[in-house]
C-alpha cells in the first residue's frame, strides 16, 4: 500500500472525481468485415480441406480421359484373354465327349443328335449369296454447321437404327446373320450406348456392317417395307449420314458366344 501527504491525496481523489462526472463517449462498433475476415478465413480453409482430400494428391482439373481409354483397353484385354480360354475349354469339353463317345453309347447318341442341330443353331459358318447393309454417322464438318434443324444427336446411327435393319433381314428370311463378323442368332441383343454398338460384351464403333444370307430379292423386298428403314434412309441424303445396301456372296462365321441358357419358356 502507497501512502501519500494529505494534500496530494485530495488532489487525486478530485480529479477522479472530475473524471467520473465527465460524459463519457459512447464505445466505437467494430465493424462488420473485422468479425467477417474470420468467418470468411475458416470457411477458406474448410474448402482447401475438402479439395485436398477430394483430389487425393492429383489435379481436380486434370483431363481423365487418357485413364479411360487406357481402362478399356485394359477390359478389351482381359475380354480377349477370357474369350481365349473359354476356347480352350471349349475344346477340352469336345476332346473328352469325343472319347467318352467311343466307349460309351447314349453319350455318342447325343453327341450325333447335338452335332446334327450345330448348324441350325448357328454354331457352323455358313457361305452364300445374301445382303450386306452398311450404316455410319454423319461425317464431322465443324467449319459447315450443323444442318438446319438437326442436333448432333440427329448425326449418329443409333440403336433402333441397327435393329430395324436387323428385324427386316429376318422378316426377309435370313438363314444367319453378322453384325461387325460376329455371328447373332434370333435371341441377341442389339444395344447402343452413345453411337458405339455393344453386342456380346464387346463395343464396336460405326460404320456398322450387317450381313444376312438368304434370297436377295426377299431381303432387299423387306428393307423396304420396313418403316424403321425407311425412315433411316428418308434423311440419309440431308443428315449426310450412311447408308449403303449392296448384294453378293457372303460368309458368315459360327457363333463363338456363351451357350449357357439364362432363361425358357415353355412353348403353348
Amino acid at each position: 500500500m502507497e501512502y501519500t501527504s494529505g494534500a496530494a491525496s485530495w488532489r487525486k481523489v478530485i480529479r477522479r472525481a472530475v473524471i467520473a462526472l465527465l460524459p463519457r463517449r459512447p464505445r466505437q462498433r467494430r465493424p462488420g468485415w473485422s468479425i467477417g475476415v474470420p468467418l470468411i478465413a475458416a470457411a477458406a480453409g474448410l474448402l482447401f480441406t475438402t479439395t485436398a482430400t477430394t483430389a487425393g494428391g492429383t489435379a481436380l482439373r486434370e483431363d481423365r480421359r487418357p485413364q479411360l481409354t487406357q481402362l478399356i483397353e485394359d477390359r478389351r484385354e482381359q475380354v480377349a484373354t477370357s474369350e481365349l480360354r473359354a476356347a480352350r475349354l471349349r475344346g477340352e469339353v469336345e476332346d473328352e465327349t469325343a472319347t467318352l463317345a467311343d466307349s460309351d453309347g447314349p453319350i455318342r447318341d447325343q453327341r450325333d443328335r447335338a452335332a446334327a442341330s450345330r448348324q441350325a443353331a448357328g454354331f457352323t459358318a455358313l457361305s452364300g449369296s445374301g445382303v450386306v447393309v452398311e450404316l455410319d454417322d454423319a461425317p464431322r464438318r465443324p467449319e459447315q454447321g450443323l444442318p438446319e434443324g438437326a442436333s448432333n444427336d440427329d448425326l449418329v446411327v443409333h440403336q433402333q437404327d441397327v435393329q430395324a435393319v436387323v428385324n427386316a433381314l429376318w422378316a426377309g428370311g435370313a438363314e444367319a446373320m453378322s453384325i461387325m463378323n460376329v455371328r447373332v442368332l434370333a435371341t441377341s441383343a442389339v444395344r447402343c450406348v452413345g453411337n458405339t454398338l455393344l453386342l456380346h460384351g464387346r463395343v464396336y464403333s460405326p460404320p456398322f456392317k450387317i450381313v444376312a444370307i438368304g434370297d436377295p430379292a426377299a431381303l432387299q423386298q423387306a428393307l423396304a417395307a420396313s418403316e424403321g428403314v425407311r425412315v433411316f434412309k428418308g434423311v440419309v441424303n440431308d443428315l449426310h449420314l450412311g447408308y449403303r445396301e449392296t448384294v453378293s456372296t457372303v460368309t458368315v462365321p459360327a457363333f463363338e458366344d456363351s451357350t449357357a441358357l439364362r432363361a425358357a419358356k415353355v412353348p403353348r
